[in-house]
Parts: structure tokens; C-alpha cells; sequence
């Protein structure tokens, strides 16, 4: 029985590798590559897993991309004294204020459902992208669903093909990661090799001196 369910996700998550829109993908790369280029700033947030994953994925693209890249989620008295005094739905647009977004920086979305501000669903990734797009900054994201506000207002979005509707969550979850490893390692847009990548190079560059 546990072996057939490890077959079956793990099937999934084949198929859904396959269905990935590679051209999404490179109109991801596209827009941060110019936001690098004009100096802007990221800034990437997200809800729960999407929360953990901003943290990650601020030390990739600053050290790997050479982004100047920020997480509101890495404050976690800024986040819960904003979440108090302000109320939870601003805790994102207020930070990005604060943050003096602008036309040069660039906002990034984890989220499963991309925000539903009439469902009340993510209404604080709803109000962090109207801040941004009136700041006329940029947007991307990795969602899942229909990819729901981020989707409608991006400039550059990857929505996670859903194979299976009971495993929505994990998949995109685990796909949001992948995508941006896939972004900070490309060779066109990486600045700076991962450590064990470069350890290895050097290994192989050695190997082939003697």
C-alpha cells in the first residue's frame, strides 16, 4: 500500500516536471536579469511553506544571482508587530512601503493559490502586489491552481500543473523550489557558482594539470 502511494507521487511529480512552461520560465530569468541590471531590489514573499521558502531563496539569489534581494518573512518582530497593530492583510504592502518599492525593484510570489482577495484567501499577497504594481514595479511568482491574483497581475508567472487535485500543496510547494534553483544555477543568470559545484571544478581542473 505505501509503495503504491511512492509510485504514484512520485509519478506525479514526472508528469508534472513535464508540463512545466519552460517559456514562463525564461520570462522569469528575463525579468530578474533586468532587475539586476538596473540595480533594483527583490523582495520575495510568501505564506507558510511559502514563507520558508522566501527565507531560502533570498540567500540564492543574493549570493548565487548577486541580487539584492530582501524577505519581509526574515522579521519576524517587524512581521508580527505589523500583523498586530496594523492587521495580518497589510503585513506585506505595509513592509513594501516602508521598503520605498519602486519601478526598478521586483516582487516575488510563493504561493499555492496566488491570492483571492473576494475569498479572503492570501488577501496579504493581493495587497503586497497592488503596492508593487501602483509602485510600478515588477512582478513574478511560482503558484498553483489557476494561479489566482499573482497570475492576473504578473509580469512573469510559472503556475504548477496540478496531476493530481488531493496532492496540490506538496507538488507546488516542492516545484516553487525547484524553479528557483533552476533560476539561480542557469548559466546565462548565475554570478557565482554553489560551493560543492565550484569544490568540484577545481577538483576536475587539477585532475586534468597532472
Amino acid at each position: 500500500m505505501y509503495r503504491d502511494y511512492i509510485n504514484s507521487y512520485l509519478g506525479e511529480v514526472g508528469e508534472i516536471a513535464g508540463k512545466l512552461d519552460r517559456e514562463e520560465i525564461n520570462r522569469m530569468i528575463a525579468v530578474l536579469k533586468d532587475v539586476r541590471e538596473r540595480k533594483g531590489r527583490l523582495f520575495i514573499i510568501g505564506i507558510g511553506g511559502g514563507a520558508g521558502h522566501a527565507s531560502h531563496a533570498v540567500n540564492d539569489f543574493r549570493k548565487l544571482a548577486g541580487i539584492e534581494a530582501y524577505s519581509p518573512v526574515d522579521n519576524v518582530s517587524e512581521l508580527t508587530a505589523r500583523a498586530n497593530d496594523d492587521g495580518f492583510n497589510t503585513i506585506f504592502s505595509n513592509w513594501l512601503s516602508g521598503s520605498r518599492i519602486d519601478g526598478d525593484d521586483a516582487v516575488m510570489v510563493f504561493s499555492v493559490g496566488g491570492g483571492n482577495a473576494e475569498k479572503n484567501v492570501s488577501a496579504n499577497i493581493v495587497a503586497a502586489l497592488d503596492t508593487a504594481k501602483k509602485a510600478g514595479a515588477k512582478v513574478v511568482g511560482v503558484v498553483g491552481r489557476d494561479g489566482g491574483y499573482t497570475k492576473k497581475v504578473a509580469d512573469a508567472c510559472l503556475v504548477v500543473p496540478v496531476a493530481n487535485p488531493e496532492n496540490v500543496t506538496p507538488h507546488t510547494e516542492a516545484f516553487q523550489a525547484v524553479v528557483w534553483h533552476l533560476i539561480v544555477s542557469h548559466p546565462k543568470f548565475r554570478m557565482q557558482e554553489g560551493k560543492w559545484e565550484s569544490v568540484q571544478a577545481h577538483a576536475q581542473k587539477a585532475g586534468q594539470k597532472k
